[in-house]
């Protein structure tokens, strides 16, 4: 098949690239009301994209037209956020974020998603998640009519769990097997990362 995109309405392309661009790393973003409430919610349009300065970029659409996600305004009012990657095991937790609440409403005690608090930090973590990053907002573009944005988050800080590190000299090493964590696929599917392939970088 070879599909134009330009035939396609805005959701059958994001069907489309949902369900081909897999598996996808989950940004489990929590930022923070005005009044102090905890928002959490999954995001998988989600990368890394540079080390100097080290950032993440994340794609945020709307809930509605002209509405604008609470994780969004939250992020734009305080600067602040904290980007969760959870393992395998949180799938369900995960999942239930993503229900649509109304602003105000905190996921992390609707669901009952434990945080933890973060020293210096004005964000607590979720406690069960193997690797978090405390980020600030650095900027964003804005695609499309809708509009969707495209926002870069700078690493300030980032927690790991000793669990899942070792140390090679004066370097870190992850282990992505206890780490163990939980991609997105199309429609209602997630993965683990099953096998994984070891290969040498070419001189």
């Amino acid at each position: 098949m070879d599909i134009q995109f330009t035939d396609k309405t805005p959701l059958d392309r994001y069907h489309l690239l949902v369900q081909s661009v897999i598996p996808r790393p989950i940004a489990w973003i929590l930022t923070a009301e005005e009044d102090g409430h905890l928002n959490l919610a999954p995001y998988s349009f989600f990368a890394p994209v540079c080390s100097a300065p080290p950032t993440l970029v994340v794609s945020m659409g709307q809930k509605s037209a002209g509405v604008e996600k609470d994780s969004f305004r939250n992020l734009k009012r305080s600067g602040w956020c904290v980007v969760n990657i959870a393992d395998a095991t949180q799938v369900d937790a995960v999942n239930i974020s993503s229900s649509t609440l109304a602003a105000g409403i905190s996921e992390t005690s609707s669901f009952d998603i434990q945080v933890e608090p973060q020293e210096a930090w004005p964000l607590p973590r979720v406690a069960a998640a193997p690797v978090a990053f405390l980020c600030r907002y650095q900027q964003q573009v804005d695609l499309g009519s809708g509009p969707q944005h495209v926002v870069f988050l700078e690493i300030e800080r980032m927690f790991i769990d000793e669990g899942v590190v070792s140390q090679d000299g004066e370097r870190l090493v992850l282990n992505s097997e206890l780490i163990n964590p939980l991609a997105r696929l199309g429609g209602a599917e997630y993965s683990e990362l099953g096998d994984r392939i070891v290969r040498g970088r070419p001189e």
